[in-house]
């Protein structure tokens, strides 16, 4: 006899990014256009801390504070930890310290990240320097890193009236998160199923509550779920929302609506996109079946089975 395949392992490459759009208030705004026109501003707090970056409300009193100071662009690292592994998007593409920096006239620390040939050239207590980046446009990103530096400390902090031509009112941050999933043995049996077009999902020996997708066991009773059960096709829409606005890379015309469905058998609701139907006819209770496109490995959406709409009692509990 011989041995028999080990099952394969399912990985994959998942990013997920949503782009942050705020406005800045006085004090930001000054701190992120002086960075572009190449000076560190802080905020003066009540009892006389400056505090680097600034913030628009004192944390020991909770008062607005607005008394702007420019402190030095060199300081002393106060903690770091090493970097040996630097991400995409990460302020350098070689390895490098990210550090605590308590800059001249400052009384709290920036972090950044510090050039430096390796570990054993970093210390606390050691000097450094900002290094600006070649083209600022009034972002953090505006220092590009810090360096060593053994020059002379700057000075006190200094009062400045915080007023730029042509001040920097708002940012876009982009907040993003690239890994790799790899899913255990429910989840890879359900991902092997639905590229079959059936749904599969597993049931609590405990409570009999279905699963779908599976995760291998039962949150509400902590035991093991090993007994696969079909469930669906079809389904019922047990709530939605209507989507107004159009995501990144998603080629779906909005508005469009995205629903929980309870498919038939299972014992809580899977999240799907409702077609085939106005987004303004989509309503809870709604019989649901999936749509697959050719060569899909999942539903591309849900459509109406037209059949009449099941009785809420039917599905309160899956809401």
């Amino acid at each position: 006899m011989t041995a028999a395949s080990p099952p394969e392992i399912l990985r994959a490459p998942l990013v997920v990014e949503f782009p942050f759009t705020r406005s800045l208030g006085p004090v930001q705004s000054a701190f992120l256009t002086g960075l572009r026109e190449g000076t560190v501003l802080g905020v003066k707090t009540s009892d006389g801390k400056v505090m680097v970056p600034p913030v628009e409300y004192d944390p020991v009193t909770a008062e607005e504070i607005r008394e702007l100071v420019e402190v030095g662009a060199t300081g002393t690292v106060t903690t770091w930890a090493w970097n040996d592994r630097p991400r995409s998007q990460q302020p350098l593409d070689t390895p490098f310290a990210w550090v605590l920096v308590r800059l001249d006239g400052a009384d709290t620390a920036l972090l950044h990240a510090l050039d430096a040939p390796g570990p054993d050239a970093v210390r606390t207590g050691m000097r450094v320097r900002v290094r600006w980046a070649a083209e600022r446009i009034g972002a953090i990103t505006d220092i590009a890193c810090f360096e060593p530096y053994d020059g002379p400390a700057g000075g006190e902090a200094v009062p400045h009236d915080g007023d730029f031509a042509d001040a920097v009112t708002g940012i876009v941050a982009e907040a993003r998160l690239d890994y790799v999933y790899s899913p255990g043995r429910a989840q890879t049996a359900y991902i092997a199923a639905l590229s079959e077009r059936r749904t599969v999902g597993e049931r609590c020996p405990s409570c009999h509550k279905v699963y779908v997708p599976p995760r291998g066991a039962c949150p509400t009773c902590g035991v093991a779920t090993t007994d696969r059960v079909e469930v669906g096709p079809a389904g019922t829409v047990t709530t939605y929302c209507i989507v107004n606005i159009k995501a990144k890379n998603l080629d779906i015309e909005v508005p469009y609506v995205y629903a929980h469905i309870a498919l038939d058998g299972a014992g809580l609701a899977l999240h799907g996109r409702i077609g085939g139907i106005p987004y303004d006819q989509v309503r809870m209770g709604l019989r649901v079946e999936p749509v697959w496109t050719e060569g899909g490995r999942h539903p591309d959406h849900y459509r109406p089975t037209g059949e009449p709409d099941a009785d809420y009692d039917a599905y309160k509990e899956l809401i």
